[in-house]
């Protein structure tokens, strides 16, 4: 099998993993609620179990970035992550208490983390003009899981019975069920995950073979050279040194011989540059909306439209829907138009959509017919913006970031990401009878980043683009 071969098998395998990912939220999510009533848990239990989940994410996602930096390998991360899933998962169908199944989301929330040595390995294993369209198609694969978690828990609803000494029902069936799938995930990455080597091509080999030789021969550092090629790997040219260009050539498996990624890394000259700050900040303000946004709507749709489990598991089937399709557009739009202007377009739609719920949902008038019209068409704007936004600024995050150090950044992101998705159910779940505040908010997040956007879109590019570009002009 050559390492075209497997480069292909491993992204189904990450594919796989994320859609199991997906899977997993969309079984649990519109059973959680009812299951915490019958544990006698108060209403903000709602926002610390969702919330749990992302805090063990938050502090991990890190470490496993620094992991997959220092031994270019994912494959071991991956599978030691997935036993958290495995357990966490399990503990959440004992459910003997509240404690117990908050317990339970911090385990599988351990797990999540690996996500940022995935990310790292897809950044290494791609090229900057084909990346957005893969980080689509990963992000599709979630929104899979979340189009068919809810065909699983049609079936799920009907367990009633009992497995030894521990009952099996319709809100303690999801644990076991995904326990099951994540330790039949095991299994196919121990015989489809590869950890290959990053170049995917032999065009590409010979160019890295004749940058290395030109290195060789001339002993100059490559930052600041102007002869430096453009077609390379590599996400930005921030301090790498011609160290890290052979470091490039060495294998995923790494030799004991390979320099430290980190030599000479700061992360205040990483992360506070005024790019990276925008897309950060981009991350933070659109999760933290859209998990305030799906904390609020199991109470609103048991409130105003009287949706049970059934219900809300259709709902999250036609959401999942909507956004394998947008993320399938955003991937064709990635080819034809700069991943800064995808993100622009996002945030346009995104604070529409706040506008929308702001003015028809916060006050609903007209009865039944013009409540849950409001209310799917503003559900619709919200799931309309998320692929523009979250494909354009990963994509554009791993090109404004060292590739060298790519883990430990994506670990930085998702962290960010992760704090965002602990406050926004916590802001959510105390205001989901006062919608004006929340809603207010967050329209007033979205504004300040799009303004952030605005004001920064020049800066919002890939540096090697920038770079080639002044060299034109010089040249002119």
């Amino acid at each position: 099998m050559d390492n075209q071969q497997k480069r292909n098998l491993t992204f189904l395998t990450i594919g796989l993993i994320f859609m199991l990912s997906g899977i997993e939220y969309a079984v649990i999510l519109p059973t959680i609620w009812r299951y915490l009533q019958i544990l006698e848990a108060p209403p903000y239990f709602l926002g610390l179990g969702l919330s749990a989940f992302s805090l063990s994410s938050l502090l991990t996602g890190p470490l496993f970035g620094l992991w997959s930096d220092r031994s270019k390998t994912t494959k071991t991360i991956i599978l030691f992550s997935n036993l958290f899933e495995i357990v966490g998962n399990f503990m959440y169908f004992l459910g003997y208490s509240k404690w117990l199944l908050l317990g339970s989301r911090l385990v599988a929330g351990v797990g999540a983390g690996a996500g940022s040595s995935i990310f790292s390995f897809l950044t290494r294993s791609t090229r900057p003009d084909e990346r957005a369209g893969i980080f689509a198609a990963i992000m599709a694969c979630r929104q899979a899981g979340l189009l068919v978690g809810p065909a699983f828990n049609l079936f799920l609803r009907l367990c009633d019975f009992k497995l030894g000494p521990f009952v099996v029902n319709k809100y303690t069936s999801p644990g076991i069920f995904m326990c099951l799938l994540w330790v039949l995930l095991q299994f196919v990455v121990l015989a489809m995950y590869w950890d290959v080597p990053p170049l995917s091509s032999e065009g590409d080999t010979v160019m890295l073979e004749i940058k290395r030789e030109e290195n060789d021969e001339e002993e100059v550092p490559l930052m600041g050279s102007d002869d430096e090629p453009v077609h390379t790997y590599r996400a930005v040219n921030s301090d790498q040194s011609d160290a890290s260009a052979s470091s490039d050539m060495q294998p995923v498996h790494g030799p004991l011989s390979a320099p430290s990624p980190f030599k000479n890394f700061s992360a205040s000259r990483e992360f506070l540059r005024e790019e990276v700050v925008v897309l950060l900040t981009a991350q933070f303000i659109t999760l933290f909306n859209q998990t305030a946004l799906e904390t609020m709507v199991t109470p609103l749709t048991q409130r105003h439209f009287s949706f049970g489990e059934l219900g809300n598991s259709l709902m999250y089937g036609l959401c999942g829907v909507e956004v394998i399709l947008g993320f399938f557009f955003v991937r064709w739009l990635s080819r034809r138009v700069e991943d800064r202007a995808v993100l622009g377009l996002g945030l346009i739609i995104c604070c529409t959509a706040c506008i929308w719920c702001l003015v028809f949902l916060c006050d609903p008038r007209g009865g039944y017919e013009w409540e849950l019209t409001a209310f799917i068409i503003g559900v619709f704007l919200q799931l309309l913006g998320l692929p523009f936004v979250a494909v354009s600024q990963v994509s554009l995050f791993s090109k404004v970031t060292a590739e060298k150090t790519q883990g430990f950044s994506q670990g930085v992101r998702r962290s960010v990401g992760g704090l965002a998705t602990i406050l926004g159910p916590l802001w959510a779940g105390g205001l989901t009878n006062n919608l004006y505040v929340m809603l207010g908010m967050m329209l007033a997040l979205l504004i300040m980043i799009t303004v952030m956007t605005v004001l920064s879109y020049d800066r919002l590019t890939e540096p090697r683009a920038v770079q080639s570009a002044q060299s034109c002009d010089s040249g002119g």
